[in-house]
């Protein structure tokens, strides 16, 4: 039974929960059967089969190697639009700590994230969609794999996905445990930041613990450096811009060799920024201060520059469009228009570099909840009609038979 916080409006949120018992089986044999990027060969199999059960017009499958489309005509295609919606597939390689009897059965990997939820949500749209029609034009349903680092969603677009399926405008959601069940959040611009790893190679001169002055020690080198990068943002990035760099890793020498002064150290880590002309002068600023201070000591460093992610940035008109949407919804005390960004990254962000659209927040939590990516998540199965039906309401409201009314 859906929760008594969860209050939703119209004719498509009353008809998907008439089969929330469907959704929720669905999303807890997904959640108990994990696959990580690319691999996601049985969820594809369980979408596939959910999909012409729900009689969706046309199913297309190995798109971006394990990735699924499905199309869906409108009662008319007068208007020649066409809408896609996404939703990630995929789990993490991480271990569950849950007890419950759909916990991962899978060793290892784990839906720390809840795209079993997106996936689930999205199949419920479709059942709704194909079963009433009431929208003018095509409806394309994509369900990518590998959004976890995988970059699934450049696979997709690279494989041909916005070739053969043209939409006008694209939108996906994620559940967010930091809101409350029956809530939206959305911004009009950034919503995800971009992800770039970077890498600093510091090459010294290895020897003996005893002997440090005859050495150029890579450890007391990429100490400086690790102290010298924070002040790249502090002091070349405008305080009212947004910029994060974090060093995560740090490799050098051989634990049981104690007094070895090792001859490398490798540092691995992470950017995030949103304006590609912050994200360029963090590029070029970490090469200086680390070329710098490793030269300073005698040593060298080398920075390996990946950019990753794009930042996920909406475009405004498809984000006050998909705010309303939620709105008529949910009602106007439960849609947050100026959502804050998250530093976090998404990699929806290569469909919105191709395509108008927008990505939305979906609330899944509250006080209490597990964060994503934590060993004891497990996705909300409350909201499974709200998300289907704000999806829903996406292709209804963007593609309006003349003269409908929800």
């Amino acid at each position: 039974m859906l929760s008594p916080r969860i209050r939703a409006h119209g004719r498509a949120f009353a008809h998907i929960a008439e089969f929330h018992p469907e959704l929720t089986a669905l999303r807890r044999d997904l959640h108990a059967h994990p696959e990580i990027g690319f691999e996601e060969h049985y969820t594809a199999r369980r979408v596939v089969e959910a999909l012409k059960v729900c009689g969706v017009d046309e199913v297309h499958t190995g798109i971006g190697r394990t990735g699924v489309v499905a199309v869906i005509h409108g009662r008319q295609r007068t208007s020649g639009r066409m809408i896609g919606l996404r939703a990630d597939m995929d789990a993490l390689p991480m271990t569950e700590h849950n007890d419950f009897a759909w916990k991962s059965s899978r060793p290892g990997m784990m839906h720390g994230c809840g795209h079993d939820g997106h996936t689930a949500m999205l199949v419920g749209a479709a059942r709704y969609l194909a079963e009433t029609r009431q929208f003018d034009g095509t409806a394309v349903l994509i369900f990518q794999p590998g959004e976890e680092g995988f970059a699934g969603a450049k696979a997709m677009i690279e494989d041909g996905l916005f070739d053969r399926f043209p939409v006008q405008s694209v939108y996906a959601m994620h559940n967010w445990p930091q809101m409350k069940p029956g809530t939206v959040g959305i911004n009009p611009g950034p919503m995800m930041a971009a992800a770039d790893r970077i890498t600093i190679e510091v090459s010294g001169k290895g020897g003996h613990g005893a002997h440090p002055y005859l050495t150029v020690d890579p450890v007391l080198v990429s100490a400086h450096i690790i102290t010298a990068v924070q002040s790249i943002v502090s002091r070349n990035v405008r305080a009212i811009d947004s910029a994060v760099i974090s060093l995560c890793s740090m490799q050098a020498g051989d634990p049981g060799a104690f007094s070895v002064v090792p001859g490398k150290a490798t540092l691995v880590g992470t950017v995030r920024t949103f304006n590609p002309d912050i994200q360029s002068l963090v590029e070029r600023r970490l090469a200086e201060v680390c070329s710098g201070v490793a030269m300073g000591l005698g040593a060298t460093a080398h920075v390996q520059y990946d950019r990753v992610y794009p930042a996920t940035i909406n475009s405004a008109p498809e984000a006050r469009f998909a705010a309303d949407v939620a709105q008529r919804l949910l009602g106007h005390e439960h849609v947050v228009r100026d959502m804050e960004p998250s530093m976090g990254a998404e990699d929806f962000s290569f469909m919105l570099q191709v395509k108008p659209g927008a990505y939305l927040r979906l609330g899944q939590g509250g006080e209490g909840s597990c964060m994503l990516h934590n060993s004891r998540y497990d996705f909300n199965d409350e909201v499974l009609p709200l998300g289907a039906a704000l999806h829903a309401g996406l292709i209804e409201q963007g593609m309006p038979l003349s003269g409908a009314t929800d």
